[in-house]
């Protein structure tokens, strides 16, 4: 997160230091602005490669984090579901066997 927060500080700061360059420059309005996006983003496409990769590499590494505990969890919510239909086919199975021993007892006249 840190890495996210110095290269995006990084990127404003290139964007407010063009516009001020241009400014001084004689540029106002709406070219003020495009051009100093234009040249900020090339300068940080130069400039901040180092902090670009660093951020990438945190934020790819907190996704795979993030993807193996999204995999333990699934796993986790699967075998509690095949708990629970293994624990409800036995009571089915029960369920089914005392209706049946009723039937034949009753077809016996066993009250």
């Amino acid at each position: 997160m840190r890495t996210a927060i110095a290269y995006t500080s990084a990127r404003i700061l290139l964007l407010v230091a063009a516009a001020i360059l241009l400014y001084l420059a004689g540029a106002r309005g709406l070219l003020l602005l495009a051009l100093a996006f234009v040249i900020s983003g090339i300068a940080s496409f130069v400039l901040l490669s180092r902090q670009r990769d660093a951020m990438s590499g945190a934020l790819s590494s907190r996704l795979r984090r993030a993807g193996e505990r999204a995999a333990g969890f699934r796993a986790r919510l699967e075998e509690g579901a095949r708990a629970e239909d293994d624990d409800a086919g036995a009571g089915e199975d029960g369920a089914a066997g005392r209706a049946y021993a009723r039937a034949e007892d009753r077809d016996q006249g066993v009250p």
